[in-house]
């Protein structure tokens, strides 16, 4: 098992800011891999918000999250980052970031399928 360790979530009013991180390991930044954050809601199935894959560097993201979440590796620190914006209830969620060969590319990258290592989690509250 690869460890994907998360960090920085919280409770936060909407219309507020957070960054997610996770810790990877060297290697998804040396070779080609997709990493990316995914999220449950209470009462829902997972659900892919952003992905990126480290051979381009391209980046992909849910509707629902567009213009509001960024998705950055950081390769000196081998950190993956979410920087979430304007964050409204509906984004109170726990967020497990995510790591796979890409078999799939350029699909899949949203889906569970595409990911075979996967952190604990790390919860996010958003108050109206």
């Amino acid at each position: 098992q690869v460890p994907l360790v998360e960090s920085g979530g919280g409770s936060v009013q909407a219309g507020g800011s957070l960054r997610l991180a996770c810790a990877t390991p060297a290697e998804y930044s040396a070779r080609r891999y997709c990493l990316a954050w995914f999220r449950q809601r209470p009462g829902k199935q997972r659900e892919g918000v952003a992905a990126t894959y480290t051979g381009v560097d391209n980046t992909f993201y849910a509707d629902s999250v567009k213009g509001r979440f960024t998705i950055s590796l950081n390769r000196r620190r081998n950190t993956l980052y979410l920087e979430m914006n304007n964050l409204k209830p509906e984004d109170t969620a726990s967020y497990t970031c995510a790591a796979g060969k890409c078999q799939y590319y350029p699909n899949f990258l949203l889906s569970d399928v595409s990911y075979d290592y996967w952190g604990q989690g790390t919860q996010v509250t958003v108050s109206s």
